[in-house]
């Protein structure tokens, strides 16, 4: 049942005029109620504040347009800022240049919370907890990104150096707070760099307050998400996450290092208008068989600067061949350190 303050809260709401914080209010009863197994309940009033929403953008159109998507956003996680970083992404998946098996992957995720209320009409749900697995570079932030601009949602990105306290119990009540934000606003929280935070429970070095911690994220993660926001992970390490944990994932996905075809395309789309006529991947892409695709987008970018300096309208193959050589070095260079 509500309790005292959140009634309070939804008639100060209503008096206020302020439709979308008795909406959020709502979706935290909703969330509560479905966490007492009353999911009819949740699924009753998570309905109605989705049909609220929708008339009120129907009937205020101009005055939505007007208002600043970033105040939206940041009014919407107010409370949040001390644990997290809220911004608007513009990123889509055609900025990027994806392997098929993860352009499918983020296709199918993206198709599922865009027909999430057909889902729900055959008792399904769509996929909202999600793993992204890769060495750094390869692109895991920057398609939490595309998965926000995507869906127009803004992205909130946990931040684990102020979640993850030393002081019994804190780093527990953090991610209730973050786990009821989920509950209760739409969006796209992005976990980043989570081994942090999954590491193994059999781990020597571990200490029993992250056990515990972890232990919570787990059952927080099994939770009803009565918002159908997408939860993301990534991570570089898999091999150290606890196996507990990976089973929680409705979908992990994978990348990995570009062929060298797609490090082509990767050139070609950051070199854009500097791309030389005469670019082709036999001559000029031996050198970044090990390089992942943010690498291969400073070296277009040292290649493109010297061609400004230089007063040239396209890069000069040596030129790009070098930096991406320079990138091979500097990466072998802190491999061996």
């Amino acid at each position: 049942m509500a309790t005292a303050h959140q009634i309070l809260s939804l008639l100060k709401s209503h008096v206020e005029g302020d439709d979308e914080q008795l909406y959020a209010v709502a979706l935290q009863i909703a969330a509560a109620e479905a966490r007492r197994g009353r999911h009819n309940k949740a699924e009753e009033l998570r309905s109605l504040v989705e049909t609220g929403r929708n008339q009120n953008a129907s009937k205020s159109a101009p005055r939505l347009i007007r208002s600043s998507v970033r105040s939206a956003a940041h009014n919407a996680h107010k409370g949040l800022e001390s644990l997290a970083r809220i911004t608007e992404p513009k990123t889509r998946l055609s900025d990027m240049v994806l392997s098929p098996e993860v352009k499918a992957r983020l296709d199918q995720l993206l198709l599922e919370q865009r027909q999430r209320a057909r889902l729900r009409e055959y008792s399904q749900h769509p996929d909202t907890r999600v793993l992204l697995i890769g060495l750094p570079g390869c692109g895991k932030t920057m398609s939490a990104n595309a998965i926000a601009g995507e869906l127009s949602l803004p992205l909130v990105t946990i931040r684990l150096d102020t979640l993850i306290t030393r002081f019994l119990g804190e780093t527990a009540t953090h991610l209730r707070r973050i786990f009821d934000e989920i509950a209760s606003q739409r969006a796209v929280y992005l976990f980043d760099e989570f081994d942090a935070l999954g590491n193994s429970r059999g781990d020597h070095n571990d200490i029993g307050e992250m056990r515990r911690v972890l232990n919570s994220f787990l059952q927080f993660l099994e939770e009803p998400n009565s918002t159908d926001s997408p939860v993301i992970a990534t991570t570089n390490r898999p091999e150290i996450l606890d196996t507990a944990l990976l089973r929680r994932f409705d979908a992990v996905i994978r990348y990995k290092l570009p062929n060298t075809e797609d490090a082509y395309l990767l050139l070609q789309h950051h070199l854009g208008m500097f791309s030389p006529k005469k670019f082709n991947s036999v001559t000029s892409l031996k050198p970044v068989e090990t390089l992942s695709p943010a690498e291969i987008a400073l070296a277009a970018r040292d290649a493109i600067k010297d061609a400004i300096l230089n007063d040239r309208d396209v890069v000069d193959i040596d030129t790009l061949r070098d930096a991406l050589e320079a990138r091979v070095s500097m990466q072998n260079e802190i491999s061996t350190r």
